[in-house]
């Protein structure tokens, strides 16, 4: 009894553990996306250029993410996300020392590297933890990255509205992310692979079968780069919305996803994945309408607020399906994050040629039409979740000792 209750301690201890993790992660997001203009006008770039070099970090996480798998089985799940959560809150200072436009794109490359392969390496964790309790919780691991983006990027608003130099404020906040991130990983869990188990290939092209979950997961992730991106210009543009009223439906909407997420969990574990994303992707088509349709800046951001709330759990969902649907949860994670990042990559320049050959409005119809299919595919999360939901059965009579 007593081992069994230890071990429950201890899985207990290891989500919030993990939850700070992404925190962490999350934070360091945050702080890079107030100082974008900083470092467009260090490196002297111009709009085009910024957007060009900004690829790159999708570029980067999409080349590295396959290798997770590979650091998680040789080095084990705690030491890998220690030294993948390090280089990533280093890789911060990265782009603010960049001068012109060909060592920006490098810095960004490495830095979306990092990022992609912690960001791995922390999921893959999430789902064994939500296996050892046998219930949801990686929509409120993911909350906790919605709330670490939104401190970090508090923190980067004030240190711009100061004027402070972004490398002196990258420095400080690498350092203090840094020492969080390393002492919140003594306490995630150390999965080590069994001793006959064949590594996993250094780089892999995604499992089919999380080839459909990926599609959901891009359904939501082109509507929240849509969302996130060019809110504030349709406010503005569309409905001659203020300055003011423009920016805060960008934030509204991160807060909505944010609070929807970290409460997620309850509404996954009462209906399950299928039916929580369908009614959320019911929730996307009806803000989308509401966006398109709009004559009043008070319509649209209610709108973009619905949209926000819909999609807010069907990325973490997804990493949750794909950590399950197979025996490499690492390799199956990464293969869905390769298509949300390319997603999030394609989504804001898609709408801007939307726009320019006929109209934001028309871009948006495009939005509401993905986000269907959130509706329509929602069930191919079923498998995975109803294997899971059969392995936690057995868990839940005595959570076993995490470390192996």
């Amino acid at each position: 009894m007593e081992d069994m209750s230890g071990g429950r301690e201890e899985v207990r201890r290891a989500r919030y553990a993990v939850a700070a993790v992404f925190a962490v992660h999350g934070s360091v997001a945050g702080s890079f996306a107030t100082r974008v203009p900083w470092i467009r006008e260090h490196a002297g770039l111009s709009a085009g250029q910024l957007g060009f070099a900004l690829a790159f970090m999708a570029l980067g996480a999409a080349c590295a993410m396959p290798l997770a798998g590979r650091l998680t089985h040789r080095f084990g799940s705690r030491a890998a996300l220690r030294g993948l959560l390090a280089l990533w809150t280093l890789a911060l200072v990265l782009p603010s020392l960049a001068p012109n436009l060909v060592t920006l794109c490098l810095a960004l490359f490495a830095y979306g590297a990092s990022s992609g392969m912690a960001d791995v390496a922390m999921n893959a964790l999430g789902v064994e933890v939500e296996r050892l309790l046998g219930k949801s919780v990686m929509s409120g691991l993911h909350g906790m990255w919605s709330a670490g983006a939104l401190t970090g990027s508090a923190a980067g608003t004030l240190a711009a509205h100061l004027g402070a130099d972004a490398r002196a404020h990258f420095a400080l906040a690498s350092a203090v992310l840094l020492v969080l991130g390393y002492t919140v990983c003594a306490w995630v869990l150390d999965v080590q692979p069994a001793e006959d188990e064949e590594p996993p290939p250094r780089f892999a092209l995604p499992p089919r079968s999380v080839l459909l979950i990926g599609a959901v997961g891009f359904c939501a992730v082109f509507a929240e780069g849509a969302t996130l991106d060019w809110s504030a210009v349709f406010l503005r543009d569309r409905l001659d919305g203020s300055a003011g009223l423009a920016a805060s439906a960008t934030t509204g909407s991160m807060l909505t996803m944010a609070v929807a997420r970290i409460a997620g969990d309850a509404v996954v574990n009462r209906f399950g994945a299928v039916r929580t994303v369908r009614a959320g992707g019911v929730l996307a088509v009806l803000g989308g309408l509401l966006i398109v349709c709009a004559e009043h800046p008070a319509s649209a951001m209610a709108g973009f607020a619905l949209m926000g709330l819909g999609i807010a759990v069907v990325v973490p969902l997804c990493f949750a399906a794909a950590g399950h649907a197979g025996p490499r949860p690492s390799q199956a994670i990464a293969g869905v994050a390769t298509i949300t990042y390319a997603s999030g990559l394609v989504a804001p320049s898609l709408i801007g040629a939307v726009a320019q050959a006929t109209s934001l409005t028309v871009s948006f119809w495009v939005v509401a039409a993905l986000a269907c299919g959130l509706v329509a595919f929602a069930g191919v999360l079923g498998a995975a979740e109803r294997g899971d939901r059969a392995e936690a059965g057995s868990r839940n009579a005595a959570v076993p000792d995490p470390q192996p």
